[in-house]
């Protein structure tokens, strides 16, 4: 009897290990294809940015500065109706990521995913006209600092935080129905208000979104579910990566420096 109790215990450690070792490798993938992305979307909004200003009046179309000129690509994605498609683009590729990953392989629904990270950078590549060099990388390391420290505390805490979702996912809603209310009433004091709200709002987002995919992983541990668990790590890249940007983005209204 007291072989068999041993076994049983060797056999249950043997499994935790397992389980350990298959998180660490889970989390690895999240964290590894959502820094892929955030480097996709950083090298297109650069590189849309240098083709679309200039400080060569020759090749000007528009100035938006005392030596910046739109190119004839800026003025077409920043001044034309086809600005709005850039803008709502992203979020259309969210819908139909989460809508359609059932049906999409794992390997696919990554390309999708970095497919989705190169229209970010086109949207986001307007920030480079509004904001200092200097001030979107201090912001960014900042950001980073953050998100890694809300991230491990997620990934750590002993504390149930998924009663924090419902409450976090209505303030995100309430936040897109007021920065599309606030397009029209160009309100600064409401934008500051949406800006200092939706740096709270992702910040618990993140330890939220880092407890749940790690919760995830351990209901599908030796389920022998490895295509489910690796749409998993997309979709939870793409939930991190989402925070991250979100959360990047509003502190850059809140302290960035403009041109």
């Amino acid at each position: 009897m007291a072989q068999q109790q041993t076994v049983r215990r060797a056999s249950a450690g043997v499994r935790t290990a397992d389980i350990d070792a298959g998180l660490r490798a889970h989390m690895n993938k999240v964290y590894g294809t959502m820094s892929v992305g955030m480097l996709i979307t950083a090298l297109a909004a650069w590189a849309i940015a240098g083709l679309a200003v200039t400080t060569d009046p020759s090749q000007a179309v528009a100035q938006i500065g005392a030596d910046k000129y739109l190119t004839q690509l800026g003025s077409t994605i920043y001044m034309s109706p086809l600005k709005w498609v850039i803008m709502f683009a992203p979020l259309a590729f969210v819908f139909g990521l989460s809508a359609s990953i059932n049906r999409l392989s794992a390997a696919t629904a990554q390309l999708v995913f970095y497919a989705f990270a190169a229209t970010m950078g086109l949207s986001l590549s307007s920030i480079f006209l509004v904001y200092t060099g200097y001030s979107i990388i201090q912001i960014f390391l900042i950001t980073a600092i953050a998100f890694a420290s809300l991230s491990l505390y997620g990934y750590t805490t002993k504390r149930d935080l998924s009663a924090m979702g419902s409450f976090l996912i209505m303030g995100v809603v309430g936040l897109i129905v007021a920065s599309i209310v606030n397009i029209w009433l160009a309100s600064p004091a409401m934008m500051f208000a949406i800006s200092a709200i939706g740096v709270l709002i992702f910040a618990g987002l993140t330890a939220y979104d880092t407890q749940k995919i790690k919760s995830i992983y351990l209901q599908m541990a030796g389920t022998g579910q490895d295509e489910m668990i690796g749409k998993a790590a997309i979709m939870g890249a793409l939930s991190l990566y989402l925070d991250f940007i979100n959360m990047f983005l509003f502190m850059l209204q809140l302290f960035g420096n403009r041109e």
